[in-house]
C-alpha cells in the first residue's frame, strides 16, 4: 500500500510538503498542490481522516440526529442530506434519537459530547430545555430541519399549509371536516401542533367547528384511527384534513374497508406528497424533503466556512396538488 512518503517521492517533495498540500493546511504553492495531487492519483493513495483532522482541526464530519429514519418524511431528508455530503467529500455520522427511549438520553447526555463532526444538522427531534442546553453547549453550528428552537430552521410554514389544506376543502362545500393525526399520547410534536392549529383556525373563521381524532404519524395509525371513526354515521365527518400522507392513506384504506367512497362520501386531504400519494389519488400539500436535506447542507457549510456571515434561509414552499380524493360532498 503506497504511503505519503511514496507521493512525496512521485512529486519530488518532502513529505511535509505533500502532506500540507493534501490537508489544506498551511502555504503550498498552487503548482505544487497540483503536482502532488497528481502524484497521489497516480499511486492511489488518499490521505486517512485521521491524518486531515489532526492537521485541520476539522473531523470532516457532520452530524445528523433525527428521531427514526423510517418514516418517509425521514427518510428521504436523510437522502439529500448524504447525497449533498458525498458531493463535498464529507462523511455523516447518524443518531437516532427516538422519544422516550434509553438510546435518546444516551445520544445527548454522552455521544453528541464526543463532538466527533464539525457540525450537526437536527431533523425532527423536538429537544426539550435539557436538549437544547446541550446541543447549544456543543459549540458547534447547528441547522435544523422541521425541529423548532434553532435560528436556522429549515421547514414549510406548517400552519400555512394546513389553512390551505382545510381551505381546500370548505371550498368544496364541506363544513363537518376533522383533523386527523398529532397527540398521540397527550404528546404533540413541534409540526403536528403547528397543522393542528392552522386547520382549527381556519375552521373558526369560517364557523365550524373543529374537531380532532388523535393518532400517530404513520400509515397504520391513521388506518386504525380512521377505521373507529368512520364506523359511526352519526358522527362521520364528510372531509378529513390529515396530518401527514401517511395518515391520510390510512385514512382511506380503513374508509374503503368500511365500503365508504372516496371522494363521494368522504373528502381526505394529506401533506407531503408521498411516494404512495399518486398511486391512492390523494389530494395533497407537497414539500421536498430532499431539497431541504440538500438545502441544510449547504447552510451549514457557510456556517463552516464563516460562522458570522449572514445566511439568509429561505423556507421552502409547499404547492397544493389535486387529484381524486377530495370534492364536493354528496347531496
Amino acid at each position: 500500500m503506497k504511503g505519503i512518503a511514496d507521493v512525496a517521492r512521485l512529486a519530488g517533495v518532502s513529505k511535509s510538503t505533500a502532506s500540507r498540500a493534501l490537508t489544506g493546511t498551511g502555504y503550498v504553492s498552487d503548482e505544487t498542490r497540483l503536482r502532488v495531487a497528481t502524484a497521489a492519483r497516480s499511486v492511489g493513495y488518499v490521505p486517512s481522516a485521521s491524518a486531515v483532522s489532526l492537521a485541520s482541526g476539522r473531523t470532516s464530519t457532520v452530524g445528523v440526529i433525527m428521531p427514526g429514519v423510517t418514516g418517509w418524511f425521514f427518510a428521504e431528508v436523510l437522502e439529500g442530506i448524504q447525497e449533498s455530503l458525498l458531493e463535498a467529500g464529507l462523511d455523516l455520522a447518524l443518531y437516532d434519537a427516538r422519544v422516550g427511549t434509553r438510546g435518546r438520553d444516551r445520544i445527548f447526555d454522552d455521544f453528541l459530547a464526543r463532538q466527533r463532526f464539525d457540525g450537526l444538522i437536527a431533523v425532527g427531534i423536538d429537544p426539550e430545555d435539557r436538549e437544547l442546553e446541550r446541543i447549544y453547549a456543543l459549540n458547534r453550528p447547528v441547522v435544523s430541519i422541521a425541529s423548532g428552537g434553532f435560528p436556522d430552521d429549515i421547514a414549510i410554514d406548517d400552519v400555512d399549509v394546513a389553512r390551505r389544506a382545510t381551505e381546500h376543502l370548505i371550498g368544496l362545500g364541506h363544513h363537518h371536516i376533522l383533523f386527523l393525526g398529532g397527540g398521540d399520547g397527550g404528546r404533540w410534536s413541534h409540526v403536528e401542533r403547528h397543522r393542528f392549529e392552522g386547520y382549527q383556525a381556519t375552521m373558526d373563521a369560517a364557523g365550524a367547528r373543529a374537531e380532532h381524532a388523535q393518532c400517530g404519524e404513520s400509515l397504520p395509525a391513521g388506518y386504525a384511527a380512521a377505521a373507529d371513526l368512520l364506523s359511526d354515521l352519526r358522527t362521520r365527518p364528510t372531509g378529513i384534513v390529515a396530518v401527514s400522507d401517511e395518515v391520510a392513506i390510512g385514512a382511506i384504506i380503513a374508509a374503503r374497508r368500511l365500503g365508504i367512497g372516496v371522494p363521494h362520501d368522504l373528502s381526505v386531504i394529506g401533506v407531503d406528497d408521498h411516494e404512495y400519494a399518486e398511486m391512492f389519488s390523494l389530494t395533497t400539500l407537497a414539500q421536498d424533503p430532499r431539497a431541504q436535506g440538500a438545502l441544510a447542507v449547504e447552510v451549514l457549510l457557510e456556517r463552516l466556512a464563516d460562522p458570522d456571515a449572514p445566511v439568509p434561509v429561505v423556507a421552502p414552499q409547499a404547492r397544493l396538488i389535486v387529484r381524486n380524493s377530495t370534492a364536493a360532498p354528496a347531496g
